[in-house]
């Protein structure tokens, strides 16, 4: 996130001494995308960051593509077999080069640390509350929350109410909408949401502990690493990289006098997809407008909506956890009268979260376990 940050003690240069009271020198780290070349952020631990005492167990979990027909599909994610803390719980239902499309139902909290070594992560907490502990500080996690974790970032998830996460990993950066922001970085007047709404770390100080588990996310599976001294043994930190939170309340809908297309909705972007966030709102306001969506040939990109809470206009039998996916080469759009029924209707309650992407998504087998394989044929007109 491009604003400046900055907590606890920090030395008033960087790459300079930097000692306690015992005169014993602090470990500097620098943590940065693209080498030297992108954002970064300057840490400063107690103990070295490096100090490995132990290489354990590599866990393995490789996505495996089911075959499937070319169809829409409905998942209800709701039935989903899934407990556990924050990664365990995770079932992987949509993926490609680009992107992995998880659900996690979270009843445990995390016992061991966690970080995506390939990944930037958003975490949509659709239901439940916590607290995300992480090397920058502490967060807390509440019903609403896109929760974007960067790369390299080291956390864990302390559960206060069990939470519904619809969870996304992306190979690149997850940004704010280029189009939403000046040269600088900040975010125009005209953008549907501002950093005000933005929530950064609370620091809380160094944790001195004993050694403790670090899960390193990788490619193929998880590596757990020994450290010798906890990584959350930081004085201060300062820069522009670090966890941060925003809420889809906060998102301030852009409406108009006819129906306005999806990228006003335009939350996040990363290179092959990006995440839209459907909020209550008001309708169009033309004198003949059509509130529902018109119908729409998606020929460059993959469709998941995530239903979170109202009523959804355009469909039926749509529920709350719902996954819809309308794949690349077919239309879709409102279903046999669901446009007459919206004629007239002046705003809309819906929650909803959207990722569209650039490539074809693969499903996983735990997807088609949940399935609705008569949704393809919910437009036939009776």
């Amino acid at each position: 996130m491009p604003f400046y940050q900055k907590r606890g003690e920090i030395p008033n240069k960087r790459h300079i001494q930097f000692r306690d009271n015992s005169g014993n020198l602090y470990w500097e780290e620098l943590i940065s995308r693209e080498g030297f070349s992108h954002m970064y952020s300057n840490v400063y631990h107690i103990h070295p960051p490096t100090g490995v005492e132990a290489v354990g167990q590599f866990k393995k979990k490789e996505l495996i593509a089911t075959d499937k027909t070319h169809r829409h599909h409905h998942i209800r994610t709701a039935n989903l077999d899934s407990n556990g803390d924050a990664i365990s719980s995770r079932i992987p239902l949509f993926f490609n080069s680009d992107v992995v499309i998880s659900k996690a139902h979270v009843n445990e909290s995390m016992d061991s640390l966690y970080r995506n070594g390939n990944a930037d992560e958003v975490l949509f907490i659709h239901t439940g509350s916590g607290k995300l502990k992480s090397n920058f500080g502490n967060l807390a996690v509440t019903p609403g929350d896109y929760v974007v974790i960067p790369r390299g970032v080291i956390w864990q998830i302390d559960v206060k109410e069990d939470m519904q996460i619809l969870v996304t990993e992306s190979s690149t950066p997850i940004e704010t909408p280029t189009r939403y922001r000046n040269k600088f970085g900040q975010l125009l007047e005209h953008s549907p949401f501002s950093e005000r709404d933005i929530r950064t770390p609370d620091f809380v100080g160094p944790v001195d502990d004993s050694p403790i588990d670090v899960e390193v996310k990788l490619h193929q599976g998880i590596q757990i690493y020994g450290y010798q001294h906890h990584p959350f043994d930081l004085v201060g930190w300062d820069g522009y990289y670090f966890p941060y939170i925003f809420n889809i309340n906060d998102f301030m809908p852009i409406t108009g006098k006819i129906h306005q297309p999806p990228p006003v909705h335009q939350t996040f972007q990363a290179h092959g997809f990006v995440i839209c966030s459907f909020v209550p709102r008001l309708f169009d306001y033309h004198d003949e407008s059509v509130p529902a969506p018109y119908a729409h040939s998606n020929v460059d990109s993959d469709e998941i909506i995530y239903y979170a809470e109202g009523e959804f206009m355009s469909r039926k039998d749509i529920e709350s956890e719902s996954v819809s996916y309308h794949p690349m080469g077919l239309p879709h759009g409102p279903q046999p009268g669901k446009i007459e029924e919206s004629l007239g209707a002046k705003e809309t309650n819906e929650l909803a979260v959207m990722i569209d992407t650039f490539k074809p998504l693969n499903m996983t087998e735990a997807a088609l376990t949940v399935d609705d394989e008569d949704y393809p044929y919910s437009w036939i007109e009776s």
